[in-house]
């Protein structure tokens, strides 16, 4: 039987959130949409399957990511549901000039700033902890692992906002390229930050031992 975890939930949450408000912007623009024919009709049904298909592809790393920039679960729930709606309002305007996936990680990279300028909180020691699992291991495996996450996780959250930002994409997979692309900096930056953000990461995890 699968496990669900917190940000399974959330993400389940946020969806259905997000179902409600496009299917009251449907209503809202089926008088629109009645008369304007039926190649807008299916244009609209498209960027739906899209909007599902990368909230569903890409559903466990904006978990992470929000929960990289948010100090309790409420919180990341709230920017979770926060980048969905921002990802419906720009999906219609995505031309494919860089790949999906960096599309809807700098839209998750710009409402986790917003997000944080709003709340001006500081980042604490405690953490929700990041859902990284093996997909089937044994109680103490998972333990070690879980225990493990959170470590790294909390270290994470006490780096300074640049330094965060692109050690969470690189963990996600991104290159540098793609890092420099939802950040606005250079390569050479990125990897500068990256150096960076490794030795305090070091430092940090080494103080919890």
């Amino acid at each position: 039987m699968k496990s669900f975890t917190a940000t399974d939930l959330a993400l389940a949450r946020t969806t259905r959130v997000c179902s409600s408000l496009l299917s009251r912007d449907h209503r809202e623009r089926s008088s629109l949409l009645a008369g304007a024919g039926s190649q807008d009709i299916v244009n609209r049904e498209e960027l739906s399957r899209d909007f599902d298909r990368l909230l569903a592809a890409n559903g466990p790393a904006l978990g992470r990511l929000a929960a990289s920039y948010t100090d309790t679960s409420s919180d990341r729930d709230d920017l979770l549901q926060e980048i969905a709606i921002a990802l419906w309002q720009a999906l219609e305007r995505f031309r494919g000039e860089c790949s999906e996936r960096t599309f809807l990680f700098r839209i998750a990279h710009n409402r986790g700033i917003a997000f944080l300028a709003r709340k001006r909180a500081h980042m604490p020691d405690g953490i929700d902890g990041l859902d990284l699992h093996d997909p089937a291991p044994d109680p103490e495996a998972e333990l070690v692992q879980e225990q493990t996450a959170q470590r790294l996780t909390a270290a994470i959250r006490r780096l300074p906002i640049g330094y965060r930002q692109a050690i969470t994409l690189m963990l996600e997979g991104l290159g540098y390229g793609e890092i420099a692309e939802v950040l606005g900096i250079s390569e050479s930056n990125v990897g500068a930050r990256l150096t960076r953000a490794r030795q305090m990461l070091r430092e940090l995890l080494g103080k919890q031992k």
